[in-house]
């Protein structure tokens, strides 16, 4: 069962260090189960069973099925831009800082392998936490792309769409193995994809230094 180093930012409760450790078995048990079983299969029950508290306890922190499964939706898009921040600290240039973040979120969709079974779901039990996932993701993403442009390490163009296209290569990478049941990506799939992200952000010569 995932734990989380910092508390979602959905629910209520105790606001004590004994209160967020509670609220993390929750979160990480909803992971767990709702990844397991599906959001209408997965109960209140099942999820404070798995995390070993009382389930009158639940109702200290989320009001509903629904309201856990809207903060772990969140939760696991901050734990996971915090994730990727962290593996591209210290990149020499946005190129470079691709080819990281690449291998970030693949480890990261290993290590959290109900992602994409939530986050799908989530088009249809909570649009509103669906759309909030991917778009926040796409406009950090784009404003370290436009950044990047004005430093000129990589083409100009529309830094949104730009985002987009590479969520997009990320997104089915990572579901090779838990969507498709094919082998985890290796370093050949890794390199090709990170080929395919270079060649099309790369900077033409006469700005990028040739």
């Amino acid at each position: 069962m995932t734990t989380y180093d910092a508390p979602p930012p959905s629910g209520s409760g105790p606001v004590t260090e004994r209160g967020e450790r509670t609220r993390r078995k929750l979160i990480g048990a909803a992971e767990a189960e709702l990844g397991e079983k599906g959001f209408h299969k997965a109960s209140i029950s099942s999820i404070t069973q798995r995390a070993g508290i009382a389930q009158g306890t639940f109702y200290l922190y989320y009001r509903s099925k629904e309201e856990i499964f809207r903060a772990l939706v969140e939760h696991m898009n901050r734990t996971m831009r915090r994730h990727l921040s962290e593996a591209i600290d210290g990149a020499r240039d946005r190129l470079e800082a691709e080819r990281l973040g690449l291998e970030a979120f693949l480890s990261f969709c290993r290590e959290h392998g109900h992602l994409y079974r939530i986050v799908m779901e989530a088009q249809f039990v909570d649009p509103e936490a669906h759309q909030y996932f991917f778009r926040s993701l796409a406009d950090s993403y784009a404003e370290r792309l436009r950044q990047a442009q004005q430093r000129n390490e990589v083409s100009d163009g529309d830094p949104h769409a730009q985002a987009l296209a590479l969520i997009g290569i990320a997104f089915f990478m990572g579901q090779r193995h838990w969507i498709w049941d094919q082998p985890p990506t290796d370093e050949d799939a890794l390199a090709t994809a990170t080929a395919i992200i270079e060649k099309g952000l790369a900077p033409p010569p006469t700005r990028g230094g040739k």
